[in-house]
């Protein structure tokens, strides 16, 4: 296979190994065909939701290929192939009698419970356009009926940022439409969308194949739900209310809601509801029809595999009973009391499993890759396609249990000071006998198929040096191969993804400078997490140089703010300062949170009188200019 800038189809190496895919898949069954498509009210409408210029928001459409046939190609894992037909089952469903969910308009799912006026929405999805069509897919359905009020299960943005497609700003801030979220929700939201917010969506375009094309060399599924909606607009509204006890109950438009507190699960601010008069229980993303992330491939702090497990036991033990009905925040509900219990428990038990066998692994001294190369979940827990590894796998799961206990490093003095990658990467190129000895080994392990390998040594030759064409070109090839196998929907893209980059010796958002981080979300924050944010933004090295003291006021919240810079650092507290400053400014929240995100400078807010400054206003322009800009096209594959 002579490597080239196009895509190729599959080996013989990668039909061997899909059709051995196929045969295992097929000796299980499951009845999930006939629960994905269960309560079925109406088909998605419209299948192409379109944004303010007119774009592509989401388009159902571009999965066809998808839709269109049971079989596999051979560029597709057939388990993979098995579960994106499954999140293909789009439209409005019926949960049980007044549970109605929107599925495959978003990643995620959308909840409505009818009240006794109109409607209680659970997770309004990840952006504005695709949750008002939701909305308006309800509405055709049922008629014209108000929402009362909106729910967030957890702080990841498919489940809060949709919000203003459902319910107007000012309903909200009106005190009219209540906003609940689970206690920690704003401080988890700041922490993994916008303090990592730049890395963490470039790492994103990987893990969602969000640059790839939508066809059988391309991307499929996330595993989790078809894919991200492309260039829309999310948003978050504060929350008006935060559930702080499990067990809390809280009658919405007349729908009695008894709430479960799991913080540091699937996301550290969680909750599941139970909805007793309905025999509902929803339970958020903590249980989804594959294995979960306990370390997600964008990036995030890892999640503690235990508490998962113990979060799913107490939900066995406290709110099952008397719950005939299951639902999620991605994929198809559990119907059934013995269905549910046995779908719970398998779970439980999976991240109990890995939790405990990398543990005990790790106490006989194997390290996070031998540990992650040889665990796999025991046929009783595995045989389940809800416990398969469609978006999280047991081998970076197994990795992410190792790193929260033990962390990144091994107990190998070799492995304390590695020299970064171009460095390494050079020496290990002319110690294997310069590129073309290490082009010409790589190539006949590319014959054999033994493709993990073609891309790890190739690795080093573009590092060390990157504008070796055949170079790239062979480790792209290898990267394709192992996306066409992988059963995991972010592990396809991210090999896909490389691949792509490395055949076009760059990404296409090279250059693409971020004004703003996440501005629509970044406004919803507190002070305090803004000012966490001003400080990821300094340029320590640079702020050295000076000290500067600042006094802010922000309207709205009738709060004082003092800030110091120096020593590379800055440091902010509630109250107004002590001693001289070099400038006072008074702000709006709305103002002070674009200057935060990087979407305002201090010239323009000046310029236009949203901001006061007395004192001296070159300081503060000094210090503003310390500030970076982020670039979100950084090189991934290439150095």
């Amino acid at each position: 296979m002579a490597p080239s800038a196009e895509r190729k189809g599959a080996s013989a190496s990668t039909s061997r190994h899909q059709r051995r895919v196929l045969e295992d898949v097929a000796r299980l069954s499951s009845p999930d065909d006939e629960r994905a498509t269960r309560g079925l009210l109406a088909g998605a409408s419209p299948r192409r939701v379109v944004g303010a210029l007119g774009h592509a928001v989401w388009d159902l459409d571009d999965y066809a290929f998808v839709d269109g046939t049971d079989d596999a190609p051979a560029t597709i894992n057939p388990s993979l192939w098995r579960q994106a037909r499954l999140n293909g089952r789009a439209g409005l469903f019926e949960v049980t009698g007044g549970v109605y969910q929107v599925r495959g308009l978003d990643i995620a799912n959308v909840t409505f419970v009818a009240g006794d006026t109109g409607w209680v929405v659970i997770d309004p999805l990840t952006t504005t356009e695709t949750a008002g069509a939701a909305l308006g897919l309800v509405t055709e359905t049922f008629g014209e009926r108000p929402v009362r009020a909106v729910i967030y299960t957890h702080s990841h943005v498919d489940h809060y940022g949709g919000v203003l497609g459902v319910v107007d700003r000012a309903a909200v801030e009106s005190g009219a439409v209540p906003v609940l979220a689970p206690a920690g929700f704003l401080d988890a939201v700041a922490g993994e969308q916008v303090v990592a917010g730049n890395a963490m969506v470039r790492r994103a375009s990987y893990m969602y194949g969000a640059l790839l094309a939508r066809d059988p060399r391309g991307h499929v599924d996330t595993g989790l739900g078809r894919g991200l909606p492309m260039l829309g607009t999310s948003a978050l509204v504060a929350p008006t209310r935060e559930v702080t006890v499990t067990g809390e109950e809280i009658v919405l438009d007349g729908v009695r809601l008894v709430f479960h507190l799991t913080p540091g699960t699937e996301a550290p601010s969680e909750m599941n509801i139970v909805l007793p008069e309905h025999r509902a229980l929803c339970v958020a993303e903590n249980c989804t029809a594959n294995l979960h992330n306990l370390y997600t491939l964008r990036g995030a702090p890892v999640r503690d595999a235990l508490q998962w497990s113990k979060s799913i036991d107490e939900v066995i033990e406290r709110f099952s009973d008397g719950c005939d009905v299951l639902f999620a925040s991605h994929h198809w509900p559990r119907f059934g009391h013995d269905d549910l219990l046995g779908y719970l428990a398998s779970q439980r038990d999976a991240y109990r499993y890995i939790h405990d066998q990398t543990m005990r692994l790790a106490n006989h001294g194997l390290t996070m890759n031998e540990i992650a190369e040889q665990l796999e979940l025991p046929a009783a827990l595995g045989d389940e396609f809800f416990n398969r590894g469609y978006y999280g796998t047991v081998s970076h799961n197994a990795k992410a249990v190792y790193q929260r206990y033990l962390g990144w490093f091994d107990a190998n003095p070799a492995h304390l000071q590695p020299h970064p990658p171009v460095e390494a990467s050079r020496r290990y190129v002319e110690y294997m006998g310069g590129a073309d000895e290490v082009l010409a080994r790589a190539t006949r392990s590319m014959d054999e198929g033994d493709y993990r390998w073609v891309v790890e040594v190739l690795n080093h030759v573009v590092f060390a040096e990157p504008s070796n064409e055949a170079a790239r070109l062979l480790q792209a090839d290898a990267l394709e191969q192992l996306g066409y196998q992988a059963e995991s929907g972010p592990w396809r893209d991210f090999y896909l993804t490389g691949a792509m980059e490395l055949r076009a010796n760059g990404t296409p958002l090279a250059g693409l400078t971020r004004r703003g981080i996440a501005p629509g979300i970044v406004r919803a924050l507190a002070p305090e997490q803004l000012f966490d944010l001003i400080g990821v933004r300094l340029d320590g090295p640079r702020a050295t140089v000076g000290a500067w003291r600042f006094a802010v006021h922000v309207v709205e919240r009738d709060e004082d703010w003092f800030v110091e810079v120096g020593r590379g650092v800055l440091h902010a507290r509630r109250g107004e300062p002590a001693g001289e400053v070099d400038a006072s400014i008074t702000t709006s929240a709305a103002d002070f949170a674009d200057f935060a995100s990087g979407a305002e400078a201090v010239a323009s807010l000046v310029a236009r009188g949203a901001w006061t400054v007395s004192g001296d206003l070159d300081a503060l322009r000094a210090w503003a200019e310390l500030l970076d800009d982020f670039d979100l096209g950084f090189e991934i594959v290439l150095p």
